[in-house]
């Protein structure tokens, strides 16, 4: 009898991957979708891939919005990417910050990226596969918590990201934008055209490149502090 085989996610940071960044967006109307991702998720999704968000929240660490005022967010965007068919199958945040102002947040985690907590969380939910999954994101965090999960990486170019040091946080791949990065995963999934595999940063050194996933590790198997100042 064949396996029955699990299912395999695209995972996605929030704020500039699947919204235009804002510095710690507290309304609904701070969630502003990037042009034409809508159809790009609706065809990833109908292929069979879970679609997940993964997002650091500190603001609610640090006082600056509710959990109450971060449903009413998800719930905004769950609608606006209703409009175009898609569906998400979860959404996984982390509160957390060692610099907050609400002491029982004030912690240090193990899901705040550049951890793998929530992607493990997700996959012990969702049932996923996160050695066959995606984590798409636009900083080096979600990158490495990617990495540390087992999943492939795209990293979305804003131009904020240095060139990365170490294997866990060199990305499979890097687009220009997040419809590139949806259309490299429809790319290498066979769900879609051919598209440019081979973008970098004009501001990288060619020899950190994009290294194969077989060198990477394919579980998560460390628990080093995150030292990123990623405030999201």
């Amino acid at each position: 009898m064949t396996p029955i085989r699990r299912p395999k996610a695209l995972f996605l940071d929030r704020d500039g991957t699947l919204v235009h960044p804002r510095h710690y967006p507290s309304r609904p109307a701070d969630l502003l979708l990037y042009e034409g991702i809508g159809p790009l998720l609706r065809g990833v999704q109908e292929a069979g891939l879970r679609l997940v968000v993964i997002t650091n929240q500190s603001g609610l660490a640090r006082g600056l919005f509710t959990e109450g005022d971060l449903g009413r967010m998800h719930a905004h965007l769950a609608s606006e990417l209703a409009r175009f068919g898609v569906r998400l199958d979860g959404v996984y945040h982390c509160p957390h910050h060692v610099e907050g102002t609400i002491p029982a947040l004030a912690v240090a985690c193990d899901c705040r990226k550049p951890q793998p907590g929530m992607l493990l969380r997700a996959a012990a939910d969702l049932d996923l596969d996160l050695t066959r999954s995606w984590f798409v994101g636009d900083i080096l965090d979600d990158v490495e918590a990617g990495a540390r999960a087992g999943c492939r990486t795209v990293l979305v170019d804003l131009g904020t990201e240095p060139t990365p040091q170490t294997r866990l946080r060199r990305p499979d791949y890097v687009a220009r934008d997040t419809a590139h990065a949806l259309r490299i995963v429809a790319a290498r999934e066979g769900i879609g055209p051919p598209d440019d595999l081979t973008y970098q940063p004009a501001t990288w050194n060619a020899r950190h490149s994009s290294m194969a996933a077989t060198d990477r590790p394919t579980v998560a198997t460390t628990n080093k502090r995150a030292t990123n100042a990623d405030n999201r």
